[in-house]
């Protein structure tokens, strides 16, 4: 029996890259194709310099491709209107020193969307207070950017990229520099706004947070290794392929559990 599918569902997929070549002074990928259908939370893993921040850069029109296509929701990603794609860059990228507050750094996000008006209005007040709330970072709207901790500076980048609606949320190393406590917070937001429709791709070099809260997982290093569920694909062959050797696999209780270590096996726990 065939799916019935609805007519407002897009026949296309949400990322799609064909035949990309692409790198620096030398290529960094050759031939690489990926599709990523509408609604799906994935995660972007593999080792330092193995091209996942220049990948998504290429989703984002900000990194040229030598040869191939590369689409979000059928159309070239120079094409692309703004505010479709939400992105959240890497913590470590952000000059602090800029003196902006927490509700500055939310309303850029409005301009995404060709906004020109230099103030805000009543209804856009509401909206930023509405998602700092929903975000927990209400309480410190009115505060520089540098004086709030690490999770909360995390959630603010997250703000401003959903305060434009997006259809694509992009994220580079969110779990980065936070503590396990915010990790798990994060990610979980992150499910939520999978499940209101939001299409969520992001990077992490965290294998067990992948593991435990993700639906499906891409093993990269200047190419698709493999790409499947983390219970699927997180397997001694695969990951040894992806970051050259050296991880512990730990199966317990329909959890895994990996570790860098030394000699590379697999273990299942009784």
């Amino acid at each position: 029996m065939q799916a019935i599918i609805d007519s407002d569902t897009p026949s296309h997929s949400a990322v799609s890259l064909c035949n990309i070549t692409a790198g620096y002074e030398h290529s960094l990928f050759q031939n690489l194709s990926l599709e990523i259908p509408h609604g799906l939370f994935a995660g972007i893993v593999g080792p330092t310099a193995c091209g996942k921040t220049t990948l998504l850069k290429i989703l984002m029109g900000m990194h040229p491709v030598t040869c191939g296509k590369a689409e979000l929701n059928g159309r070239a990603v120079e094409k692309i209107k703004p505010g479709i794609i939400g992105y959240v860059p890497q913590l470590g990228s952000v000059d602090w020193n800029f003196p902006v507050t927490v509700e500055e750094v939310i309303a850029m996000g409005l301009y995404t969307n060709g906004r020109i008006l230099p103030w805000l209005t009543k209804h856009e007040r509401h909206q930023i207070y509405d998602l700092a709330e929903r975000l927990d970072v209400s309480s410190c709207l009115k505060q520089h950017i540098l004086a709030i901790s690490g999770g909360q500076r995390q959630r603010t980048f997250l703000a401003r990229a959903l305060i434009s609606n997006p259809k694509i949320l992009i994220l580079d190393e969110p779990t980065s520099g936070v503590d396990i406590k915010t990790q798990h917070e994060i990610l979980h937001l992150l499910g939520s706004l999978n499940c209101e429709g939001i299409t969520i791709l992001l990077t992490t070099h965290d294998l067990n947070a992948v593991a435990s809260h993700l639906p499906w997982v891409i093993c990269f290093n200047k190419g698709v290794i493999a790409q499947g569920r983390p219970h699927d694909i997180f397997t001694n062959e695969i990951l040894a392929k992806t970051y050259g050797g050296d991880i512990v696999i730990v199966k317990h209780e329909g959890h895994l559990l990996i570790a860098h270590a030394t000699p590379l096996q697999f273990m299942d726990q009784p």
